[in-house]
């Protein structure tokens, strides 16, 4: 009994030392960090989520309202009628203006948080296009209605209003369309060379070399406009116009091979391009 006691006095004493070590304090804050950075993922992604949702269930009334006014627009209309169909124009411009504005908020909530969600992206893009299409249709029957019905006239100004906003709705996302189309170029842009070489050292590509060591790549100040930009997705064969090549960078074996030609020339073949230029932008090849 004695012996069990100690045994265990002796593990509280070490659990408790372990709690108060520098390295389990370090473990705990990371895990704490951890567990804060994924309960504001949550909070962001519900947020959105709770935003779209109060976007689609407006939609669902806007198109009810659609159908309504689309019916009503070849009647006679009276008086009260024409009250009615402003009336409910005027909410579905209020109702669009505040739809775009919530998605305007919703696509920068995107942009800054730390989420990466395409679904999300498609569904925002979607809304985005039912709600330019509805808009399009007040602006169609606003025209008709003028011509039918000049009292009508004073909800122009909204619907001018409307089209700004739509307007400027386009251009933020041409401008955001911009901004991932220069980031996916950027992600894809490698860069390749190939001489001899005294041709590669001329350019302080290649470094060093003699009798008992090698040359190395890309170790000085080296000329970067010696080298081809490419975009790696749509350059999977370089021809080398040599019959001897050797990379001297660093690429993982397994992703490339090399090929000859009817006439002895090699050609430098990239059979899994996310792989090859997984560890270097860069590709040097040493010809000759």
């Amino acid at each position: 009994m004695k012996k069990i006691l100690a045994a265990l006095a002796c593990i509280i004493l070490f659990t408790a030392c372990a709690e108060n070590s520098a390295e389990y304090k370090k473990m705990k804050a990371e895990n704490d960090s951890l567990r804060l950075h994924i309960k504001k993922s949550e909070v962001e992604m519900d947020d959105m989520l709770g935003i779209l949702n109060a976007i689609e269930n407006d939609i669902k009334s806007i198109r009810e309202t659609e159908k309504y006014l689309d019916i009503q627009k070849d009647t006679e209309l009276s008086g009260t009628r024409r009250e009615q169909m402003q009336n409910s124009m005027a909410l579905v411009v209020e109702a669009l203006k505040k739809n775009k504005q919530q998605l305007a908020e919703l696509q920068e909530k995107l942009n800054t948080s730390n989420l990466r969600s395409s679904a999300l992206q498609k569904t925002i893009d979607r809304l985005t296009k039912d709600i330019n299409e509805k808009a399009e249709f007040i602006v169609r029957l606003q025209q008709d209605l003028n011509r039918k019905d000049r009292q009508i006239a004073e909800l122009s100004g909204q619907v001018e209003e409307l089209n700004t906003d739509m307007e400027a709705l386009k251009e933020l996302s041409e401008s955001q369309n911009e901004r991932i189309s220069d980031q996916d170029k950027s992600l894809n842009t490698v860069y390749y060379c190939f001489g001899t070489k005294k041709e590669l050292k001329e350019q302080q590509i290649l470094t060093g070399g003699g009798l008992f060591s090698k040359s190395k790549a890309l170790q000085g100040d080296f000329n970067k406009e010696y080298f081809i930009t490419v975009d790696k997705r749509q350059v999977t064969a370089i021809p080398l116009y040599a019959s001897k090549a050797k990379i001297k960078t660093n690429h993982p074996e397994g992703s490339y091979n090399f090929f000859k030609d009817s006439d002895g020339n090699l050609t430098l073949e990239i059979g899994n391009p996310d792989s090859f230029w997984s560890l270097s932008k860069y590709l040097v090849i040493e010809v000759g």
